[in-house]
């Protein structure tokens, strides 16, 4: 009976995304279908991994990070889980869809933060690239605000503006905003935007943060589209590439995400010069393993001879580039 309950359930939220994207005209581009894909009701994402996700104790531990000192031109990247990076220069701290929670609803968090709240440093400013509830956690952003400015794609900003930041900036795909000392633009992803059912009007995508010649692209989600990444790649130099590698055996069978080897492919297409990968090992959010899409990464990676241009980062542990 649960399993068709769920069935049924996520068939009719499925139809409701579809006919919301078709009736607001106010969508975002490369809005990906909601329709769920065939053969999506042949396993049980309940009994396979929501609940043995439950029982799982979390892994990983709470690091004490040193971040090391910065010249001019410097940049540290620290992975604190998931899609969440915290991104420093000399003369700002960023935060990237920071997320702490232990919870998204039923999804348990299955690795803890790499680093404390209370570990950070000043954030002088906080990224959001879409609503979903594994990048926009609206209590871990209610804990970091504080009087400074928060930048998110166009139609999201009602879901932060109380949360505690002076201003909220709202950007449309390709829209820029400086902001001490750095340049963000606003990227398109190939994804979907809504939080719920009925707001499939919300924005989303990726950053392009360029600061004193050097630059990093926070993808965002994204599935794999062409031309998508060489579009992004002929706009933009990409030095450092933040790109998703995980949740790609969706529930719905649908193509929200990209696997390993179209990540690779989207760094190729990117021209980018290095790839950090992201979105895996900490909330079960598909059907895959959950230790496999580094390791698929990886092997593919050494086949292309380009394993050493793939730093894949530990949580909690500052890295300069």
């Amino acid at each position: 009976m649960v399993q068709r309950f769920l069935k049924r359930g996520i068939h009719k939220a499925g139809q409701s995304l579809a006919n919301a994207q078709v009736e607001n005209r106010a969508n975002p581009e490369h809005h990906i279908t909601m329709k769920p894909g065939d053969g999506w009701h042949k396993r049980n994402f309940l009994t396979e991994v929501l609940i043995p996700s439950m029982f799982t104790k979390r892994d990983g531990r709470n690091a004490c990070p040193v971040f090391p000192p910065l010249g001019e031109n410097d940049i540290c990247i620290t992975w604190t889980g998931h899609a969440s990076f915290l991104i420093q220069t000399r003369t700002a701290s960023i935060l990237i869809d920071p997320n702490w929670a232990k919870w998204l609803k039923v999804i348990k968090r299955i690795r803890h933060p790499g680093i404390e709240l209370r570990d950070l440093p000043d954030i002088d400013l906080v990224l959001v690239t879409h609503a979903h509830f594994d990048h926009l956690d609206r209590r871990t952003l209610r804990a970091v605000a504080a009087e400074q400015p928060i930048i998110v794609p166009k139609n999201v900003g009602n879901l932060v503006h109380d949360l505690g930041f002076n201003h909220v900036h709202e950007l449309s795909h390709w829209e820029s905003i400086e902001s001490n000392g750095l340049k963000i633009t606003l990227t398109p992803a190939y994804h979907w935007g809504a939080r719920m059912l009925h707001d499939s009007h919300r924005g989303f995508g990726g950053f392009f943060i360029e600061y004193n010649g050097r630059t990093v692209l926070h993808c965002g989600d994204s599935a794999y589209a062409e031309p998508l990444f060489r579009d992004i790649g002929d706009r933009c130099a990409i030095e450092l590439a933040l790109l998703p590698i995980g949740a790609y055996e969706a529930p719905s069978k649908r193509d929200v995400h990209m696997n390993p080897e179209q990540a690779l492919l989207a760094f190729a297409e990117l021209r980018a010069q290095k790839m950090i990968p992201m979105h895996y090992g900490t909330f079960r959010l598909s059907y895959e393993p959950v230790t496999e899409p580094p390791i698929r990464l990886m092997e593919r990676a050494r086949e292309l001879g380009v394993q050493d241009r793939v730093h894949v980062l530990t949580e909690g542990q500052p890295v300069l580039f």
